[in-house]
C-alpha cells in the first residue's frame, strides 16, 4: 500500500500523518466511499483475522541438530558442575578473551605498517617452500618427519604422566 506522508500538527516533538496517496484510492474505491462499505470491509477483515488452532497428541520428531545441542548443552552443564573451583575458571576464560582482544590489536597494528605485510607474507611462503622440499618431497624425509613428530609425542606424553 504507497502512503503519503505529511506533517501534521505538532503538539510535544513530531508527529506525521500517514495518509493513503490517490493511487491507493483508485486500486481500491470501495474504502473510501461511505460508512456502509467501511463497515462492510471492517467485518470482512475480522472474518479474515480468525483461525482456529487444534491440538494432537502425535509428538514431533526432534531434527538431528536439535538432539546433538541438546547433547551438548547437557555435557557442557554436567562438566561445569563437576568444576570445584569456578571463579578460576571464570579468570581464566576472561585472561583468555583479554590475550585474544589483545593479539588481534597487534596484528592489526602491524598489518597497517606499509610493506611489513608483504614482507611477511614473503617468509611465510619461503618458509613453506623449504618445509616442503626439506620434510614432505622424498620418502626418506618423510619418515624423518614422523620419527620427530614420534619423538615429540613421547616426549609431551612422558611429561603428562
Amino acid at each position: 500500500m504507497a502512503l503519503a506522508v505529511s506533517s501534521a500538527p505538532v503538539v510535544a516533538g513530531l508527529s506525521l500523518s500517514l495518509k493513503p496517496c490517490a493511487a491507493v484510492r483508485a486500486a481500491a474505491p470501495s474504502l473510501f466511499l461511505g460508512n456502509r462499505l467501511a463497515a462492510s470491509y471492517r467485518s470482512e477483515a475480522s472474518k479474515a483475522r480468525s483461525f482456529v488452532v487444534r491440538a494432537t497428541s502425535e509428538e514431533v520428531e526432534e531434527s538431528e541438530f536439535v538432539k546433538k545441542s541438546k547433547e551438548v548443552l547437557l555435557d557442557a552443564k554436567d562438566k561445569w558442575d563437576a568444576v570445584e573451583d569456578k571463579s578460576t575458571v571464570v579468570i581464566y576464560g576472561g585472561g583468555a578473551l583479554v590475550a585474544l582482544w589483545l593479539s588481534s590489536t597487534i596484528v592489526s597494528a602491524v598489518n597497517s605498517i606499509p610493506l611489513l605485510p608483504k614482507f611477511l607474507e614473503l617468509v611465510g611462503t619461503v618458509y613453506s617452500g623449504w618445509f616442503i622440499y626439506r620434510y614432505l618431497l622424498f620418502k626418506s624425509s618423510r619418515k624423518e618427519l614422523s620419527l620427530l613428530i614420534d619423538d615429540l609425542k613421547a616426549k609431551i606424553t612422558d611429561k603428562a604422566n
